[in-house]
């Protein structure tokens, strides 16, 4: 989604003919890379950005077609994405190895960035990330991934709408330029829309996963939010979420088990989409703690 206002803070890259945000902090190595979830962007991780820049770099970003960087054809292969990440850090000036902090949907482009640039990568925190073996874990057909049709623009203004009181609660202790900022981009029809198209290819991007071979070993930490988000109340059955809740037990725990130096932490308050605002203090160790065995 393009604008012309410019971020509250961090600058703009040129990376494949297209401007992209980027803001960082910090110094040293390796450098911690947020990779948000759709619906999200860059600064939504403020709060674990700027405790993690006291102990080393710190970067957040906003990938084209989202936030304040510039349009994009979406959805996009994870390779794309990927592609275009690496690019980035390198304009930017980052040096690998990396830290990376995928959150939801970013976990698909986490998971392909090891695969295409496994030397780059020094471990790995999952916060309630894609996994490509979701479907192995979940027992209900109701919770398998299928393709997600874009929502039509009177319902995409609905849901901005309605979720300006979950941003105004999310961003309340953010700097006031960057809150509004935040809430001003969120709750439009081309933010929320941008989201759904992310998403619309969960199954596309598990099969481009699966088809390019095992994930290379890397140390990792598995964050799994087993609370309920506020929309899967109204979206699905008590029995569907019961059937969700366990099986992403099972998901995450697989995901530890599935490197020689993986952990599992579950998270039984936090939620999907606010891990990072439910528990940032469990969130920053588990990055603290990782960083500190990859050093």
């Amino acid at each position: 989604m393009a604008t012309s206002l410019n971020p509250p803070v961090g600058r703009y890259y040129e990376v494949q003919g297209r401007r992209l945000f980027l803001h960082k902090s910090g110094s040293g190595g390796p450098a911690v890379v947020f990779l948000p979830g759709a619906s999200a962007v860059g600064l939504d991780y403020l709060n674990l950005h700027e405790p993690v820049a006291g102990f080393t770099t710190s970067v957040l970003y906003d990938r084209a077609g989202t936030g304040w960087s510039d349009p994009a054809e979406l959805p996009r292969t994870a390779a794309e994405v990927a592609t275009e990440l690496r690019e980035l850090l390198r304009a930017a000036g980052v040096p690998a190895p990396y830290v990376l902090v995928p959150h939801s949907l970013g976990g698909a482009y986490a998971r392909r960035f090891i695969q295409l640039f496994p030397e780059e990568v020094a471990g790995v925190v999952y916060l309630d990330a894609f996994y490509e073996e979701w479907d192995t874990h979940m027992i209900g057909a109701k919770t398998h991934l299928k393709p997600q049709p874009v929502p039509g623009d009177l319902m995409l203004r609905l849901v901005a709408f309605i979720s300006r009181g979950l941003y105004k609660k999310m961003f309340a202790t953010w700097p006031r330029e960057i809150r509004q900022a935040l809430l001003a981009r969120h709750t439009t029809v081309e933010s929320q829309r941008a989201g759904a198209q992310e998403r619309s290819n969960l199954p596309e991007l598990r099969d481009e996963l699966k088809a390019a071979g095992q994930v290379p070993d890397r140390p990792l930490i598995a964050l799994a939010a087993l609370g309920i988000d506020t929309g899967m109340k109204f979206m699905m059955s008590k029995r569907a979420l019961r059937e969700m809740t366990e099986g992403k037990s099972r998901l995450y725990q697989a995901l530890g088990a599935s490197v020689q130096d993986g952990r599992t932490r579950i998270l039984p308050d936090a939620r999907h989409s606010t891990i990072s605002i439910d528990a940032p203090d469990a969130v920053v160790r588990a990055i603290d703690d990782l960083w500190r065995r990859v050093s």
